[in-house]
C-alpha cells in the first residue's frame, strides 16, 4: 500500500497581534535596559575616573614652610634653588606655606598644622618659628635658618653632628653689631647718642645688644637700648627713640622688627634719624642702609639640606652650615632726604646702592 505524504501549509500569525505586540514591547525594554545600563555605567566610570587617577599617582614629596613673611631672598630663593636640584614647586615637589606676618603667637598653630598634614620636611626661618616646628613635631625633619649660634642655644648638639630632628643653616657671625656701630658713626659722625631697639625675648638680640654696648663704651658713644618685644610696645619705643634724642638708630633683627619695617623706616625719615638695619628688605622699604648675613646665600644652604632629606638623608647626620657672607645696602636717596654724604669708598664697599 502505498501513503501519500500531503503538503500542509504553516498557518500564519495574524499580524497586529496581542502575542506579537507583547514579544516587541519586551525587546524593547530590554534594549532601553541594556542602553540606560551601558550609560550609568559609562557615567560610573567617567566619575570614578579622577579618583582612580588619584589613586594611581604617585604621591608627591612634601615640603612645610613656617616662616614670618615670603620674601625674594628667603621663600623664593629656596622655589628656585630646589628645582636647580629637579625639585619643581607642583610637579617633583609639594610646598606648603605658612606665614605668621609678625604675629609670633601664631606659629604654634601653624607648625602643628604642618605636622598634622604629614609633611616631609619642614623649613623654619627665625627663632620663634624654630621653637614651634620643634614643639610640633620630634619626627618630621625640620631644616632651620637662624641667626642664633644653635649650639649656644641648645638647638643642636654640634654643628658637625646635630642629632634629633633639626638640621639646617647659621647666619650667626661675630662682629656684625660692631660693624653695624661703625657704618653708623661713617654715615652720621655727629650722633653721639645711638638707640637700639631690640627684644628682649630673643636670645640672639640680648647677644647682639651686648656685643654693641661694648663697641658704644670704646667709641665713647651713649647707648639707649629701647626695648620692643610685643606689638602693642610700639607706640612707647618710638617716644623712647625722640625723648632720648637719639642722633642715630641701630634696629635689630627680629620677627616684630621685621614685620614693622615700613613704620620705622617712616618715622626715622620723619624724625631725621639716620638708621642701619640688619636686613636689605628695610633698605628696600625706604631705609638708609642695612648691613647683615646674605639670607639668600644662606637659602642656598636651606635648599641643599632639604634635597639630601628628601633622597633619604636624615638631619641628625647632616652637618649645620655655617653662612658667611654679609651685604651691605645703601639707599642714597634716603642719604639725600637726611642730608647725609656718603664717601665714594663706602659706596664702594656696598653690594647694592639705591640710586
Amino acid at each position: 500500500m502505498r501513503f501519500r505524504l500531503r503538503a500542509h501549509a504553516v498557518p500564519r500569525r495574524p499580524a497586529g497581534g496581542v502575542g506579537d505586540a507583547r514579544a516587541r514591547v519586551t525587546r524593547g525594554s530590554a534594549r532601553a535596559f541594556a542602553c540606560g545600563a551601558s550609560a550609568a555605567a559609562l557615567l560610573c566610570a567617567a566619575l570614578a575616573a579622577p579618583r582612580l587617577a588619584a589613586q594611581t599617582q604617585p604621591r608627591l614629596p612634601w615640603i612645610g614652610y613656617l616662616a614670618n613673611e615670603p620674601g625674594p631672598d628667603t621663600s623664593a630663593t629656596l622655589r628656585a634653588r630646589l628645582a636647580e636640584r629637579g625639585w619643581v614647586e607642583g610637579q617633583t615637589v609639594k610646598i606648603s606655606h605658612r606665614y605668621a606676618q609678625g604675629k609670633v603667637e601664631l606659629f604654634p598653630g601653624h607648625a602643628d598644622e604642618l605636622a598634622r598634614l604629614g609633611v616631609d620636611v619642614i623649613v623654619a626661618t627665625s627663632a620663634p618659628a624654630i621653637e614651634a616646628a620643634r614643639r610640633a613635631t620630634r619626627t618630621i625633619p625640620i631644616v632651620m635658618a637662624t641667626t642664633d649660634d644653635p649650639v649656644a642655644t641648645g638647638l643642636v648638639a654640634s654643628l658637625a653632628r646635630p642629632g634629633g630632628n633639626l638640621t639646617g643653616v647659621t647666619l650667626a657671625a661675630p662682629g656684625l653689631a660692631r660693624h653695624r656701630l661703625e657704618l653708623l658713626n661713617e654715615l652720621a659722625p655727629g650722633a653721639a647718642r645711638i638707640a637700639v631697639i631690640w627684644n628682649p625675648t630673643n636670645p640672639s638680640n640680648a647677644a647682639e645688644l651686648r656685643e654693641t654696648e661694648a663697641a658704644a663704651r670704646a667709641r665713647g658713644l651713649s647707648l639707649v637700648a629701647v626695648p620692643l618685644s610685643a606689638d602693642s610696645e610700639r607706640r612707647a619705643a618710638l617716644d623712647a627713640i625722640m625723648s632720648a634724642r637719639a642722633g642715630g638708630l641701630l634696629v635689630l633683627a627680629d620677627v616684630l622688627t621685621i614685620a614693622r619695617r615700613a613704620e620705622l623706616v617712616t618715622f626715622t625719615a620723619r624724625q631725621q634719624i639716620a638708621a642701619v638695619y640688619p636686613l636689605p628688605e628695610f633698605v628696600a622699604a625706604g631705609g638708609l642702609a642695612a648691613y647683615g648675613p646674605s639670607w639668600s646665600d644662606a637659602f642656598g644652604h636651606v635648599a641643599a639640606a632639604v634635597d639630601r632629606i628628601l633622597r633619604g638623608g636624615t638631619p641628625a647626620s647632616l652637618a649645620v652650615e655655617r653662612s658667611t657672607r654679609v651685604e651691605l645696602h645703601i639707599s642714597l636717596r634716603a642719604a639725600r632726604a637726611l642730608k647725609l654724604p656718603v664717601s665714594p669708598a663706602l659706596l664702594s664697599r656696598a653690594q647694592r646702592v639705591v640710586q
